[in-house]
C-alpha cells in the first residue's frame, strides 16, 4: 500500500501536498468557526465561490474570454472565487451586527441563493456545469505547484496571525461582550476575518471543491473540540487531526482507487463519532 503510493508521488505529488496544506489551512481557521459557533458559514461561503466562478463561466461563453489567452491560466476564476467568498463572509458579518437578522438568517440565504444561481447560470453550458459539479463534489488532483505554494503561504501566515493576536483572537471568538469592554473594534475584526477565511477558502474551493474545503475547515476543529478541554489546546490539536488524517486517507484511496477528497472527508466523520464516544465516556 505504501509503496504504491510513492509509485504514484511523482504524478501527483502536487495534488497531495495541495490537499495537504489545505487540511493544516483551513484546520487553523475552522478553530475559530466551532467556538464561534458559526459551523454553517463555511459551507456559505465556499457555494458562494462556486457562484463566483459559475459567473466567470457564463461571462466567458457570452463575451468569448474562452479565445484570449490569460483566461486558461485559471487566475481569473481563482479570483472570482476569492472575491465572491469574501462577499459572503462580509454579508453574514454585517448581517449579524445590524440585529435585523440572524447570523443563522442571513448565511442560510447566502448558502441557498448562491447554490441556485450557480446551477441556473451555468444549466445551459454542458462545459460550465461539468464544473460546477466537479467543484461541488470535490476534485483535488489536477493542482499545481503554483497552489502548494499559495496554500503554504497562507498557512504560514495564518500561523504567525494567530500567534501574534492570539489573545485577542480568542476574546472575540469566546466573548464578544468582553472584547467590546476592553475596546476591540469588532467591526474592524469582523471585516478582517470575513477577508481572511473567504480569501482561504475561495483559494481551496477552486483547488479542491465545495465538500473537501467545508469538510477541512469544521471536522477537525469538531474532533479537536471533542477531545480538548481548552480552545488553546484546539489550535494544535485540530491541525495535528486534520494532516494526519489527510495523510492516512490519501494512501487508502490511491490503493483501493477511491476519490482522495471524499476519503478523507468520510475519516473525518468516523473520527468525530468516535470523539464523541470518548468524550461521552468521560462525562461517566
Amino acid at each position: 500500500m505504501i509503496q504504491n503510493f510513492f509509485s504514484s508521488w511523482g504524478l501527483f505529488y502536487q495534488s497531495y501536498l495541495a490537499g495537504w496544506l489545505i487540511c493544516i489551512l483551513l484546520s487553523m481557521i475552522g478553530v475559530l468557526v466551532v467556538a464561534r459557533d458559526q459551523i454553517f458559514i463555511g459551507a456559505a461561503m465556499s457555494q458562494a465561490s462556486t457562484l463566483g466562478i459559475a459567473l466567470t463561466l457564463w461571462a466567458a461563453g457570452s463575451l468569448h474570454f474562452e479565445e484570449l489567452p490569460w483566461f486558461h491560466s485559471g487566475m481569473l476564476f481563482s479570483a472570482m472565487a476569492v472575491i465572491f467568498s469574501v462577499m459572503a463572509g462580509l454579508m453574514t458579518a454585517r448581517g449579524g451586527q445590524t440585529g435585523r437578522e440572524s447570523h443563522e438568517a442571513i448565511t442560510g440565504w447566502v448558502f441557498l441563493i448562491s447554490g441556485s444561481l450557480s446551477i441556473l447560470i451555468v444549466s445551459h453550458s454542458p462545459h460550465g456545469l461539468e464544473e460546477v459539479h466537479r467543484l461541488m463534489s470535490s476534485s483535488i488532483i489536477g493542482a499545481t505547484i503554483a497552489d502548494v505554494g499559495s496554500f503554504a503561504i497562507l498557512a504560514l501566515l495564518t500561523g504567525v496571525f494567530l500567534v501574534s493576536f492570539y489573545r485577542k483572537i480568542l476574546l472575540f471568538a469566546l466573548d464578544i461582550s468582553m472584547a467590546v469592554a476592553t475596546g476591540m473594534k469588532i467591526r474592524a475584526w469582523n471585516a478582517i476575518l470575513a477577508v481572511w477565511f473567504g480569501l482561504a477558502i475561495g483559494l481551496s474551493i477552486r483547488a479542491s471543491g465545495m465538500l473537501y474545503t467545508f469538510g477541512c475547515l469544521v471536522l477537525p476543529a469538531l474532533v479537536a473540540k471533542n477531545l480538548c478541554r481548552e480552545v488553546r489546546s484546539m489550535f494544535l490539536v485540530s491541525p495535528l487531526v486534520a494532516v494526519v488524517t489527510g495523510v492516512i486517507a490519501f494512501v487508502l484511496a490511491n490503493h483501493y482507487d477511491y476519490p482522495p477528497g471524499q476519503m478523507t472527508v468520510a475519516l473525518f466523520c468516523l473520527e468525530l463519532v468516535a470523539a464523541w464516544i470518548v468524550r461521552r465516556h468521560k462525562n461517566y
